[in-house]
């Protein structure tokens, strides 16, 4: 089968010619008709991320169709149209029993622990616990923006901060996992600020349900602004981007008791940010982290798409096949394309 392929990290990817995956036991092997290009990816190929082991193919949002099944799995047959969240649970260790999949002591993450989905098939371990049955009115592409950005946001915004109608809600970086977060938040009735330093970005965002937007390039005054604009700070503010500098301005942003979600990976020199505990423990602030979400919440997802109040689709901004996807992911530091980006030919 054909796959993008990187021997060595940060050294260009090539397409390559490779074995066609086999499914575990507990497992399945799924045909890959659409797959998202996510900043993760890019961190992954970088050497940030511990659990790779070369050589290597990246890519893990994915959506497709089934296309062989292990011998132990129940649930699934070969033409099953499905998607899987980027954080696989093994369904059996004491975090999977609490429901919490997401942050699983075994877990499984296809373009991380294992081979992904930039390839023509992609191999997913526990499948009857984690593959996401695809309801007919959604179609591959826009299933393909929900594996990793979308319902990382969304459980940030629903399940972690609880997000109220008329609460105001800053969001510090409007790549795909900002813009899912303020599609998300607008439609919960939230009053929502996109915060970026590109204006098309911050278009964007005001597109998908930002009432303000705000570009942060050379404004000495952003965290006053946004007190401002807030009558005394934001009740939710997310760091979508992972800096310490969007970290921090998140954390100020907040009004006394307001809520901090840290969606944004912090690598590399970031990783051990430092935060004004001073602030958070004066203002009483809270602070979470969102990492994925677990497969037996998207039908609360499903049900907010099949009534229009959310449209992932609508953040899709290209469509590109996997050569080109190579030259997007090796520039994604340097070259920041508004929207999501979904590899729909393979």
């Amino acid at each position: 089968m054909k796959a993008a392929v990187y021997d060595t990290f940060g050294e260009p990817l090539t397409i390559q010619d490779v074995t066609h995956p086999i499914p575990e036991d507990d497992g399945v092997v799924i045909r890959v008709e659409a797959t998202g290009i996510c900043r993760s990816d890019w961190h992954g190929w970088m050497g940030h991320d511990p659990d790779i082991r070369l050589p290597h193919v990246p890519g893990h949002e994915l959506a497709g169709v089934v296309e062989l099944v292990g011998k132990d799995v129940r649930k699934w047959r070969p033409g099953d149209r499905v998607t899987v969240p980027f954080a696989v649970g093994c369904g059996y260790c004491p975090t999977c029993l609490q429901g919490d999949q997401q942050i699983c002591d075994n877990y499984f993450q296809p373009g991380f622990t294992a081979w992904g989905s930039f390839a023509q098939f992609v191999a997913v371990r526990y499948a009857d616990t984690n593959l996401v049955r695809l309801p007919d009115e959604i179609g591959f592409l826009e299933a393909a923006t929900l594996g990793c950005r979308f319902i990382t946001s969304f459980r940030a915004i629903v399940a972690q901060a609880k997000v109220l109608p008329g609460e105001f809600v800053v969001v510090h970086g409007c790549g795909g996992v900002g813009l899912s977060a303020i599609m998300i938040a607008s439609a919960m009735g939230a009053q929502v600020i996109g915060v970026d330093i590109n204006d098309e970005a911050l278009a964007l965002a005001a597109a998908v349900g930002a009432t303000i937007t705000l570009n942060a390039a050379g404004d000495g005054n952003l965290v006053e602004n946004i007190h401002d604009l807030t009558l005394g700070g934001a009740h939710v503010s997310m760091d979508a981007l992972g800096s310490q500098v969007t970290c921090r301005n998140s954390i100020l942003s907040l009004r006394k008791r307001g809520r901090h979600v840290q969606v944004g990976l912090m690598v590399a020199g970031d990783k051990d940010a430092l935060v004004p505990m001073d602030r958070i423990i004066a203002r009483e602030l809270e602070i979470y982290g969102s990492h994925g979400m677990q497969a037996h919440k998207y039908p609360a997802v499903f049900k907010m798409m099949t009534s229009g109040k959310i449209k992932p689709g609508r953040l899709v901004t290209k469509q590109v096949n996997l050569e080109d996807a190579l030259v997007i992911l090796q520039a994604m530091d340097e070259f920041h394309s508004p929207g999501v980006i979904v590899i729909t030919k393979l």
